[in-house]
């Protein structure tokens, strides 16, 4: 409540600043449609990611 990612805090940072997510995300309230769009690629990989992780868990724990 109270901190969003948006066009202004984004304005603070480099340009080649990178977003990431770990969904799901409520847009509109932790990240704006905007940045979220922008940033999609970075934020879909990153969920990619988690769930191979998640994966390689599973597998190991399943043993």
């Amino acid at each position: 409540m109270g901190y969003c990612v948006d066009e202004s805090l984004m304005a603070l940072t480099s340009k080649d600043c990178m977003v990431q997510h770990c969904l799901p995300a409520h847009r509109g309230e932790e990240i704006s449609a905007d940045v979220f769009e922008a940033h999609a690629d970075e934020i879909f990989d990153e969920a990619e990611n988690r769930l191979h992780a998640q994966k390689a868990v599973m597998a190991l724990l399943m043993k």
